[in-house]
């Protein structure tokens, strides 16, 4: 997966929480679901190479009130992995990370990483062979396992 993964990148078993687009419903206006009714497939583990960014502190405006937010969450999967256990992770699913041996942190799929046709993914620019995800951090008040 390139040098930048073989040093200080793990592996990981991650866990999975699709949304079952077809159960959850939609606001008629902008298409968005609805927080009350959001619907989940089974949860699934996969596993990923795995990278944490480091948190980013944000103030806000001119004030002096100033709020550390946890960095994203890089992982990258085999194509093949995600073909043979026929996985699909989209937009707006949730990833379980096992922060420490009793907590869970959360977060949710920003970039679903479906464009591989890049000489990263690739081998010399002929096959894709994984594709990364961006997922960003989510609070307790979205989403807290099922």
């Amino acid at each position: 997966m390139g040098e930048e993964w073989l040093y200080g990148d793990m592996n990981f078993t991650l866990v999975l929480y699709r949304v079952d687009k077809s159960k959850t419903n939609q606001d008629d206006v902008y298409g968005e679901a609805l927080t009350d009714s959001i619907s989940y497939l089974a949860p699934v583990e996969i596993k990923a190479f795995v990278k944490i960014e480091t948190p980013s502190q944000a103030t806000f405006g001119n004030s002096k009130l100033s709020q550390t937010e946890p960095g994203n969450l890089i992982m990258s999967v085999y194509l093949h992995y995600l073909e043979e256990e026929a996985i699909t992770i989209s937009y707006g699913d949730y990833i379980g990370y096992p922060e420490t041996e009793s907590r869970m942190r959360y977060y949710s799929v920003a970039d679903d990483g479906r464009i591989v046709s890049d000489n990263k993914h690739t081998y010399g620019g002929y096959k894709p062979f994984y594709r990364t995800f961006v997922c960003t951090p989510v609070s307790e008040d979205e989403f807290k396992g099922i």
